[in-house]
């Protein structure tokens, strides 16, 4: 980290007030927006004042009138880059789960209430950077933003700037904000983890009537999501009701992963690892299963919203206070 970074974010929290998230919408007002000249404005300013100089030394009316243009070119300059940011709201953030290491995407959406489009706007934080992009008036935009994860729990953006450099850019226009939202990032599943804990119940490989593809165990009534290679056609060819084969398949019993089961050996993020891996073999498979950890036991239950649950809970397991992590700290 750089020794002066302590210093800018101090500096930013005295200049921006910016001490804590804020809350959505939020409006970009003109006591929110700074302009300063860019690089090229710089430039563009020592250059006037030698055109001055030497208008003034050599007494040339139209290198005052020259000179005198171009400063009101970059005065309208100033304007329209002010007024490119003024009023715009960011209404709403959204963020996806990921596993950590996987860029955490965060979704704004920008609303321009406005009668006057917006041009070349850029957001970015500390980390990354969106393509430029613009809003039309009376409408919204949404923006991507990018942000890397390294370790699971929450994330938030931190602090975000919104600028423009339209239209020449001589002028930067800017704002800060931080945002209330974050981002859940689940934990990075063992590579290779051993099989599924079996629970041990007398019901684990019965074989029952089902839709697999095993033995033919029947006929019932077709459903529009079965597929046409099931479809009983012999009965369609012979002027009866559309049917669907069912075949009887190996019936897995529920398993179990409980977390004072796991080897000794392993440390909290070892055993984070490998509970998340079978929680994930779980779903893929199909199988009902129950998570235990201590503090609470999630389950039995299947299918993605189950597996949802029990990531959520496997992220934020023994982070306690730290769970919640800003991009600057």
């Amino acid at each position: 980290m750089s020794p002066l970074r302590p210093i800018r974010l101090a500096l930013d929290r005295w200049l921006f007030r910016l001490s804590s998230p804020e809350r959505l919408p939020l409006t970009f007002g003109q006591r929110r927006i700074y302009v300063l000249p860019t690089g090229a404005g710089y430039a563009f300013a020592v250059a006037l004042v030698v055109m001055l100089i030497a208008s003034i030394n050599y007494n040339l009316s139209l290198g005052y009138g020259l000179v005198f243009l171009l400063f009101g070119l970059g005065v309208v300059s100033m304007f329209h880059a002010f007024r490119n940011l003024l009023r715009l709201s960011v209404t709403h953030v959204r963020g996806e789960p990921v596993f950590a290491g996987e860029p955490a995407r965060f979704s704004f959406t920008v609303r321009n209430e406005s009668t006057l489009p917006r041009h070349a706007l850029l957001l970015a934080s500390r980390e990354a950077r969106s393509s430029t992009w613009s809003v039309d008036a009376g409408s919204v935009q949404e923006v991507s933003l990018d942000h890397p994860t390294h370790q699971r729990g929450w994330v938030s953006p931190g602090r975000l700037t919104l600028e423009t450099r339209y239209p020449l850019g001589l002028v930067r226009a800017w704002s800060v904000f931080i945002p209330e939202a974050r981002c859940l990032v689940y934990p990075v599943p063992e590579p290779l983890p051993p099989p599924l804990p079996e629970s041990g119940s007398h019901d684990a490989g019965v074989r029952s009537a089902g839709d697999g593809d095993d033995d033919f165990a029947g006929l019932r009534a077709h459903r529009d999501s079965d597929s046409p290679r099931h479809v009983a056609w012999k009965v369609i060819a012979r002027d009866g009701p559309m049917m669907t084969k069912r075949f009887a398949a190996n019936e897995e019993g529920d398993c179990e992963l409980d977390w004072q089961a796991l080897p000794p050996g392993l440390d909290t993020e070892q055993r984070v690892a490998r509970m998340t891996a079978w929680v994930l073999a779980a779903t893929a498979a199909g199988r009902r299963f129950t998570m235990r950890l201590p503090g609470g036991t999630i389950g039995p239950a299947s299918g993605d919203g189950h597996s949802r649950a029990c990531l959520a809970r496997l992220a934020t397991f023994g982070l306690g206070g730290t769970a919640h992590k800003r991009a600057e700290d």
